[in-house]
């Protein structure tokens, strides 16, 4: 198994016997259906597509919300047909995983927001509160550095987290339980690999 798609449902804690407390993030991975097997004699390379949360209503050209693409070895895609299943039961022998989805969107925001600035004087008629202040250089060459820090759009970005730690897995009600905070909000995909 290379990978499996699911939604972020919340997130809760356990308590160990030692009185420890983790805090885990619940995702409910119902069963992946395979929509498509590449091979490198078809497709150059060698892959799966899997298909997750049906439509209600199927379109012609797919009947599944997201799809998505997973690398496979050359030797495994005879292992996979069109229509198999793919659960949470074949990440039960697996300790830790790599984990995508898209943070949180925070819409357009400051520079004290966004990259963590300081703010100017609040009293004897400072006009400089929070402006990000001189952002250029004189004459040559007359115009701001790319990559410059400014106010804009903040979060909405694909993070990638190495090593997430499996705390436990329920094929009964096809939910993983995995160690800390994942990004995005309740009901965000998330995309499950092995790390």
């Amino acid at each position: 198994m290379s990978g499996i798609l699911g939604k972020k449902l919340g997130m809760t804690r356990i308590f160990q016997d030692d009185g420890c407390v983790i805090p885990i993030t619940v995702v409910k991975c119902d069963p992946n259906e395979v929509t498509q097997v590449k091979t490198v004699d078809k497709d150059g390379y060698p892959a799966i597509v899997l298909g997750f949360s049906k439509l209600k209503k199927p379109l012609k050209t797919r009947k599944f919300r997201h799809q998505k693409e997973f690398r496979v070895n050359d030797e495994e895609t005879g292992s996979y047909k069109k229509g198999d299943q793919i659960t949470v039961e074949s990440l039960q022998e697996t300790e830790s995983v790599k984990i995508s989805s898209v943070s949180k969107g925070k819409g357009f925001q400051g520079v004290i927001k966004r990259h963590n600035f300081g703010r100017g004087p609040e009293t004897h008629g400072s006009h400089h509160h929070r402006e990000p202040g001189s952002i250029g250089a004189c004459t040559k060459p007359g115009r701001v550095a790319k990559g410059k820090k400014l106010p804009g759009r903040m979060g909405g970005d694909k993070i990638t987290l190495g090593k997430v730690k499996i705390v436990s897995i329920n094929p009964k009600n096809n939910t993983i339980c995995l160690k800390g905070a994942l990004p995005g909000p309740i009901g965000t995909l998330i995309t499950i690999t092995k790390a």
